[in-house]
């Protein structure tokens, strides 16, 4: 835990003033990248690429807006965690009774069971692109890879993050690359940007996969675990600055996320799109950047997909096993907690189902649990008792309750058009 020691002198130095600077912010850095990884999970991969191919730079506005509300809501959740010090799960389980709490906690595994199902799928379709393996056989080695990155946690969180973080920056350059081949008209992405716009039912519907897809119950479980602890503040004061510091982090992390999403959109706009050609399949998306941009912008297409597979499964892991301590103050073994959870994806991958396919099913369970962690957060968050100085703002309250209407209202749209539509 030497990493954590050195956090913690550091960020008391910069809290007694002892370091100014552009350094004050480095011990605070971290958490929101981990959370952020949530976000460009393979389950976006799907939605933003047939987004961009069907309607062009159209719907980049809905990405904009979504990515503004996951500044919120993981800006919450984070000050939960420092004002607390505690997890959301923990403090839900101190105001809920018994079976309120056993509820939670088994609606939130089952989530992170959909989760982990687009994220293992999305990582073993990136090995299958870029190697031909097959995909039972690619899943395999998915799993070695997850069991992997989750050995960092042993040499301390801070090894942890800057593991995370470096599988971020590859994604970037990844799709930095890709949009670099692609030449957009980048006069029509700042009009797609910044006008908010629809052309029919089918663009809504997809818009409503955007944001409903954009808030991640295990993002927000997982967070408020990683501020909890991370640097304690030692008084009212002192955690005020802390919130600050991270929030930071947080509009980092969030950028960087959205800028992902983006990409991802713009790519197939100014590739699929311009040529007519709708994609709704990663398999075909990576086909079609090899025909249209070259290998290059395949094997980079395919190496995002991969890492951000690999790394948001992981993180999955992690909010698994504070859920699960959490509401029930139960623990098993990380490794253990990994091999359970792989199971799922494993019996789909071998039945043979397509994998886009999959990763939409799963996005319409994950659908369910949006409002069991909203909720509580926005409630919690509110309550002078709970947070002290760090109460909301009346403001921040009614932006909060706004945003829980909105994603769990379209979240049930779109679970009724998936099913009925």
């Amino acid at each position: 835990m030497v990493y954590k020691r050195v956090t913690k002198s550091s960020a008391e130095a910069v809290l007694d003033g002892d370091i100014k600077g552009w350094r004050r912010f480095l011990p605070f850095l971290g958490p929101a990248f981990i959370a952020a990884v949530a976000y460009i999970d393979p389950g976006n991969f799907a939605t933003n690429i047939t987004a961009g191919s069907q309607y062009g730079y159209l719907l980049l506005w809905v990405i904009a807006f979504s990515n503004l509300m996951a500044v919120l809501i993981q800006s919450l959740s984070a000050k939960l965690g420092i004002a607390t010090g505690k997890n959301l799960p923990e403090v839900a389980r101190e105001h809920f009774s018994k079976k309120t709490s056993i509820f939670l906690w088994i609606q939130a595994e089952l989530v992170i069971i959909a989760t982990d199902l687009a994220e293992f799928i999305g990582a073993a379709l990136g090995l299958y692109l870029l190697f031909n393996i097959p995909m039972l056989p690619a899943a395999l080695i998915t799993a070695v890879g997850s069991f992997a990155i989750l050995e960092l946690q042993r040499r301390g969180f801070r090894a942890f993050e800057a593991g995370i973080s470096g599988m971020v920056l590859i994604v970037v350059l990844a799709f930095a690359f890709q949009t670099f081949l692609a030449q957009p008209a980048w006069d029509d992405v700042a009009i797609g940007m910044f006008t908010p716009h629809f052309e029919g039912v089918d663009s809504l519907l997809l818009a409503t996969g955007i944001l409903g897809a954009t808030v991640m119950p295990h993002a927000i479980y997982l967070h408020s675990s990683l501020t909890q602890s991370r640097i304690i503040g030692r008084n009212e004061a002192e955690k005020k600055r802390i919130f600050r510091f991270e929030f930071i982090d947080i509009i980092i992390a969030m950028i960087i996320a959205g800028a992902i999403n983006m990409s991802m959109l713009i790519i197939a706009a100014a590739v699929f799109h311009t040529q007519g050609v709708v994609v709704e399949d990663l398999d075909v998306a990576y086909n079609g950047l090899k025909d249209i941009l070259g290998p290059m912008a395949a094997i980079s297409f395919g190496l995002g997909l991969l890492i951000a597979g690999l790394a948001s499964s992981s993180v999955g892991t992690l909010a698994g096993d504070v859920v699960m301590q959490g509401f029930i103050q139960r623990k098993i073994p990380l490794y253990l907690r990994r091999a359970i959870t792989m199971v799922p994806p494993l019996a789909i991958i071998a039945s043979g189902v397509n994998a886009t396919y999959a990763l939409v099913l799963s996005q319409v369970v994950l659908s369910f649990g949006i409002a069991f962690a909203l909720v509580p957060l926005v409630m919690f968050t509110s309550k002078r008792d709970i947070m002290g100085s760090l109460v909301n703002h009346r403001i921040t309250t009614v932006l909060g309750w706004f945003v829980v209407v909105v994603v769990v209202t379209l979240n049930i749209y779109l679970l009724w058009e998936t099913i009925f539509g």
